[in-house]
């Protein structure tokens, strides 16, 4: 099986950035999908941005231009740079692989653990 284990998750002020982190093992990095999913407290998980194995990308309304997802299929890797961070981003992340649906509506095979960001005003 794959997994997947994110990292770089912390504290940071608003307007401040940070940078995630997803190492992939099991796999030849052949996913179709990669994205990042977030949950905030008392909210439903939601994408936040998904990146194809041709590098297509899409994101999330509410980050978009702030966030950009990246993936290097040698080193096994995806990443989330995450800029211009308000408190609204707070929330656990989550690395997530699958298939189309994994783009939009959260229907990945595979998931990490997740990450907590915390954004303070």
């Amino acid at each position: 099986q794959v997994q997947l284990v994110e990292s770089g998750g912390g504290l940071v002020q608003a307007g401040g950035s940070l940078r995630l982190s997803c190492a992939a093992s099991g796999s030849h990095f052949s996913i179709n999908t990669m994205g990042w999913y977030r949950q905030a407290p008392g909210k439903q998980r939601e994408l936040v941005a998904a990146i194809t194995s041709g590098g297509t990308t899409n994101y999330a309304d509410s980050v978009k231009g702030r966030f950009a997802i990246s993936r290097d299929n040698a080193k096994k890797m995806v990443y989330l740079q995450m800029n211009s961070l308000k408190p609204e981003d707070t929330a656990v992340y989550y690395c997530a692989g699958g298939s189309y649906n994994c783009r939009f509506r959260g229907q990945c095979d595979y998931w990490g653990q997740g990450t907590q960001v915390t954004v303070s005003s």
